[in-house]
């Protein structure tokens, strides 16, 4: 039998479209986000969602799915008046799949259900624990290879249990203690656990978290959770197995990518720390209004909230201009690779101090903990910078244009939407429909990564067999 010709060859178009978007996890990541935002939006507008059993708008409802899916926590309403039980619930089931991955939650079930994973799996979840392209062209891998994706998304599924769940445990009786009855301190404690570990911001209780103002334990537990989803699965990971394959008295050797991570991480939270205590010290109207050990508690949990977590206790439009500078690059850079954090995360900042210090020390190479970084990583760095800055810059002349809001605000609230951190001055809720649009997009476009957008434009690497000449242009 002989085919038609026209409809073998649009066929094997189709065929190869499917392939090349297949190959492509990056592009993959951008639809499933992309899906699961129009699906949410729509389960969101449902009068069943509200607690008035109105219809929310198109516009609120699509700010808050992104809002959700992107683990950011900013919102356009009133989230405890606003959102039914059922509201809640969909919007606590976005974040969980938000602050896991699309990518690594798919390929989970996938493992779950036929007990293998095959490369194209590994290729999906590599690409949500290695946003950077850690592997080139020789094959290397710097933070997980293809071999260790299977104990890695293992390690995802079991660490966010695990940690959710004594989150969970740690709150409950914090929860009791506020005041609240024994069912309605169990769906707190649940909700404030995910929201906490992946980073989201959102609290569903009427006063927020006023009632917890003084319980450094509370807070205290907040800050760990928060912590713990920002430095990333693959820092989880490697701790795990440090502890349980060789144990405390053995010597193995973190990798490059976990150091740069913890150190980073730990030196910008102590200095925000530092930072905006000093800032803030005589401010009446936020840390200089309670004692010195408030003040010390208050200003480290903005800190670390200030990395991804989104929860404040100090409202933020009452801050200092100057403190909020600090929190604009606090948010920035956010938090771990492959964690529930924004940004353009610790370890690309990272890259760039070193290549700065090595630069001034006239070293060839960039040199950390007794390894070499290549090249094209410190290439990365400065592409996910100019990228993350430009959509910044882009969204902010926008907001600002549309809103005729100061630009001290509306930069606040783009960077905190770009970081997916979800701090605000309260300046989503007054935005206008068409800057709401604009800054839902910024959200998506940070929480999807300037690194996976830049690898969706570009099917594939180019190779060249000639090298043109060189000549030297004038740089300072």
């Amino acid at each position: 039998m002989v085919l038609d010709a026209p409809a073998t060859s649009e066929r094997s178009q189709a065929r190869t479209l499917r392939q090349a978007f297949s190959s492509i996890p990056a592009r993959f990541a951008i639809g499933v986000f992309t899906l699961l935002i129009a699906i949410w939006t729509l389960l969101l507008t449902l009068p069943i969602a509200s607690k008035s059993g109105t219809i929310t708008p198109l516009p609120d409802a699509l700010f808050t799915a992104v809002s959700a899916i992107c683990v950011t926590g900013l919102t356009v309403v009133e989230h405890s008046s606003h959102w039914s039980l059922f509201g809640d619930a969909v919007i606590l089931l976005g974040a969980q799949i938000g602050g896991i991955g699309v990518l690594s939650l798919a390929s989970i079930l996938g493992l779950t259900v036929t007990r293998r994973l095959g490369l194209k799996q590994r290729l999906l979840a590599q690409s949500e624990a290695n946003s950077s392209r850690q592997i080139g062209a020789r094959g290397q891998s710097a933070a997980s290879s293809l071999g260790d994706m299977r104990g890695l998304l293992a390690s995802v599924a079991l660490s966010t249990l695990i940690i959710e769940g004594a989150l969970m445990l740690l709150m409950y009786p914090q929860m009791l203690l506020a005041g609240y009855d024994p069912l309605r301190s169990l769906w707190y404690s649940g909700y404030m656990a995910i929201t906490t570990f992946t980073n989201t911001g959102f609290v569903p209780m009427a006063d927020g978290l006023d009632r917890f103002t003084g319980n450094y334990g509370f807070l205290g537990i907040m800050s760990l959770g928060v912590f713990l989803g920002a430095i990333g699965f693959p820092v989880i990971f490697s701790l795990y197995r440090y502890i349980v394959d060789r144990g405390w008295s053995t010597h193995k050797r973190f990798n490059l990518h976990v150091k740069l991570t913890l150190v980073t991480t730990i030196i910008l939270t102590l200095a925000g720390w530092l930072v905006i205590g000093a800032l803030e010290w005589q401010n009446p109207r936020t840390l200089g209004a309670g004692g010195v050990g408030e003040a010390l508690m208050h200003s480290f949990y903005t800190s670390v909230m200030t990395r991804s977590g989104g929860f404040s206790l100090i409202d933020p439009s009452l801050m200092n201009g100057s403190t909020h500078i600090v929190l604009d690059m606090l948010m920035f850079v956010g938090g771990g690779s492959a964690s529930t954090a924004g940004g353009i995360k610790v370890t690309t900042v990272a890259v760039l101090f070193l290549a700065a210090m090595s630069e001034a020390r006239g070293y060839q190479d960039i040199q950390a903990f007794g390894r070499r970084i290549p090249t094209e990583v410190l290439r990365l760095a400065v592409s996910v910078v100019i990228w993350g800055a430009t959509i910044v810059v882009t969204a902010t002349i926008a907001i600002t244009q549309i809103s005729g809001e100061d630009l001290d605000r509306v930069l606040f609230e783009v960077i905190s939407g770009f970081a997916t951190c979800g701090l605000t001055t309260g300046l989503s809720a007054e935005l206008p429909t068409s800057a709401k649009i604009i800054l839902a997009a910024t959200i998506w476009a940070g929480r999807v990564g300037t690194v996976t957008l830049a690898s969706a434009v570009a099917a594939s690497s180019r190779s060249r067999l000639y090298r043109l000449a060189e000549e030297r242009p004038i740089v300072g």
